[in-house]
């Protein structure tokens, strides 16, 4: 059969162990720790579960939705507390929620899952109220609620720990949830007064899904083809395609039509326009399959011809922490619903495929199309009026056999030893003009992710720990206004405000540059690193090189040097002492007792660009700590034997700074792993060169400032 090898690949991509792990490695090229960067940060006491976030229509307030309470905080100070409203559960509904098995101190309360825009002056809140979902409406003026007391059924969750989804479209509310107590009833609906619909209750429509995201699609109103608006939902389902021992899971994307008005007789308040098809995240090479999607942004840009999805994924086997991001075009989803293939129900002895693809006649007009000026023309105004054979080709065909696959047919991420959580993605511009797409990826551990796509490789520029519990982060938001851009996060704790780049932090303009951020330029007429949205410097007097060649700086040095005073030099070595230190260097008396060993930039990977093919090179290492710091170098996993300059510095305050440098020729690929040791801990920082073979020499790909290595996976531990 047809479907036998892809199911086949992706049993075996999942059974995998994962060997090929290791090479998804990209680490971050700097860390800020929670007490390293100013953050500002927003709890109430007694108040958990902060999971909605919603910036107001002016971008002056952020909105926050956690267990029992909405409040209203400064956006650009997330600390100052505006306005706040809460929305208990009484004593008896948490009584009623006990008696039914749940937990009356933590599942038995008000959780707020829905919190969407109604009009100027209003939100539409609804929570989990007890097992007993309720919606009401949050007046803006007096910032009360108006206790509407609407039943949530279908709009919100009625357990805490179910997936939900929603998205407010003109004044209509379409959720994405559990309609029941047992949470076995998904449903994908429309909350209208005058033509509510949902989704069939049925295994095809959807298995047991997790919703991740939904957003409404506005047609282009130049379209010659007069389409309608569409919403779309992303989640995660039990597949019906195929069927195993184990629940194979697979990433969908559906959509719906806003102008669908359900069937005449087929379909009757159900949706006429419900189709879904797979999302591929895979790394077909490296027999890695990312099936599980965690999270959606929806990327929109006056530059871009149209919007671009970029998805969380991980695998249903994730046994060492797998991730990736994979980014999709609007117009490939749009492709396979309105020109794909269908699948139907078919039983195949003994096969697991239960599902395949249908080749048969196709009614018109076309089943699960929105009504466009063709549908008009030919006097199908309304889905009203659609006839019933194209009706019931959807209702038992709302699988497309397509799939949708990612922009390059790859991921822009792969990262191993992290689960990733939310994204955001900001475009922004460079100083040469080049626009780069900014990810800002979570993890469960509470840090932030900040990567961006550089030729064919990717940079992970910094990583900030938002929340110093490492709790997961469960939301993210994108904030841009008045010149400044911020990220928000949410956790079970509170939320936190971030800048999107930390360009001060960078003192010297050497490492600035090197750190390939798309937001920080060195500015030689202050010589500190700023924002480049934020700096009205002209062009000229601004340095920013997203190779990362830092040989424009003033009085640059290709190797740095610790400032003057007491210091030695001696030779690492095989004939060396474990721990080469200053005569003068003391035991460590000074202000700070217990230092930390601390690698500093420039990093290996930072150098990658100084090294020539079949050449002589200098790879070099500084870092400080306390007196018995001490470095060793590897190459290919082996100690390198040969002398090792190391030159160690007595700081004042009793620490160590040490800096050793390897010089070396390069005739092969190999890995140079440098390690920082000392008493108090260890970090390290690699760099794998990967030398390109053009016939019987051997050369590395060229840039702008010489020969650099055409593949670098760098490592800072």
């Amino acid at each position: 059969m047809r479907m036998c090898a892809p199911v086949e690949g992706l049993l075996t991509a999942l059974a995998v162990m994962f060997g090929t792990a290791v090479a998804f490695a990209p680490v971050p090229r700097i860390t800020w720790e929670h007490r390293e960067v100013q953050l500002a940060e927003f709890h109430q006491p007694g108040i958990f579960n902060y999971s909605a976030l919603l910036l107001s229509e002016d971008k002056q307030t952020l909105y926050v939705g956690a267990r029992e309470a909405v409040f209203a905080v400064n956006a650009f100070n997330v600390s100052q507390k505006q306005r706040e409203a809460y929305w208990k559960v009484s004593e008896d509904k948490k009584a009623k929620c006990a008696e039914k098995g749940k937990s009356k101190q933590t599942e038995c309360l008000n959780y707020i899952r829905v919190l969407q825009p109604l009009g100027a002056t209003a939100l539409y809140v609804c929570g989990t109220n007890a097992f007993q979902p309720a919606c009401d409406h949050l007046n803006l003026t007096s910032f009360q609620f108006l206790g509407k007391n609407e039943d949530g059924k279908g709009r919100c969750p009625f357990d805490p720990a179910q997936s939900y989804t929603s998205v407010m479209v003109d004044g209509e509310l379409y959720s994405g949830t559990s309609y029941n107590f047992l949470g076995s009833e998904p449903i994908i609906s429309r909350n209208s007064s005058h033509s509510p619909l949902r989704t069939e209750y049925a295994i095809p429509w959807l298995n047991e899904p997790s919703f991740v995201h939904a957003d409404w699609i506005r047609e282009n109103p130049d379209s010659a083809e007069g389409e309608d608006d569409r919403i779309y939902f992303f989640f995660t389902e039990v597949s019906v395609e195929y069927e195993f021992v184990f629940k194979l899971v697979i990433p969908r994307v559906a959509r719906v039509c806003k102008g669908d008005q359900g069937g005449l007789r087929t379909l009757q308040k159900k949706w006429t326009s419900f189709l879904k098809a797979r999302l591929i995240c895979s790394r077909p090479d490296s027999n890695l399959v990312f099936n599980v999607l965690r999270d959606i942004f929806v990327l929109r840009s006056p530059g871009l011809k149209e919007p671009v999805f970029y998805g969380v994924f991980t695998p249903q086997l994730n046994n060492v922490g797998l991730s990736a991001v994979c980014a999709y075009n609007l117009s490939t989803a749009e492709a396979v619903f309105s020109r794909g293939k269908y699948m139907q129900s078919a039983t195949v002895e003994q096969s697991h495929t239960k599902w395949v693809r249908y080749n048969g006649a196709v009614p018109t007009p076309r089943p699960g199309a929105c009504i466009n000026r063709e549908a008009r023309a030919a006097n199908f105004s309304s889905s009203l009026n659609l006839p019933d054979k194209t009706l019931q080709f959807v209702k038992d065909h709302p699988l497309m056999d397509d799939s949708v696959v990612p922009i390059d047919n790859r991921p822009r991420l792969i990262k191993s030893n992290v689960n990733y959580t939310q994204i955001v993605v900001d475009r922004t511009q460079a100083l040469d003009g080049t626009v780069y797409d900014v990810m800002f990826v979570s993890t469960d551990r509470g840090a932030l992710h900040k990567a961006i796509s550089l030729e064919n490789d990717v940079h992970i520029i910094e990583e900030t720990q938002l929340f110093q519990d490492m709790e997961p982060v469960q939301t993210l938001l994108l904030a841009s206004t008045q010149g400044r851009r911020f990220v928000y996060a949410g956790s079970n704790s509170g939320v936190v405000q971030a800048p999107v780049a930390f360009c001060g932090k960078h003192s010297t303009c050497e490492d600035c540059v090197l750190a390939r951020d798309p937001y920080c330029v060195w500015s030689l007429a202050t010589a500190t690193c700023v924002a480049l949205y934020q700096t009205n410097s002209p062009s000229r007097g601004l340095l920013q090189d997203m190779s990362g060649d830092a040989s424009t700086c003033p009085a640059s040095s290709p190797m740095p040097f610790p400032p003057p005073g007491s210091s030695s030099l001696s030779c690492l070595g095989p004939d060396s002492s474990s721990s080469p230190r200053s005569p003068w260097l003391g035991s460590g008396s000074g202000p700070d007792s217990h230092p930390r060993v601390s690698l500093l930039p420039p990093f290996l990977s930072d150098q990658a660009q100084h090294v020539h093919a079949l050449g002589t090179f200098h790879l070099f290492c500084q870092a400080t700590g306390p007196a018995d710091v001490r470095f060793v170098w590897e190459k290919n996993g082996r100690e390198v034997e040969t002398c090792v300059p190391v030159q160690t510095h007595a700081l004042p305050d009793g620490r160590a700074h040490v800096l050793s440098w390897l010089r070396d020729a390069i005739g092969e690929s190999a890995e140079y792993r440098c390690s920082v040791l000392s008493s108090v801990g260890s970090q390290a920082s690699q760099v794998r060169i990967t030398v390109m073979r053009r016939g019987a020499g051997a050369c590395c790909q060229r840039t702008p400032i010489g020969c650099r290595p055409s593949h670098i996976t760098t490592d800072l531990l």
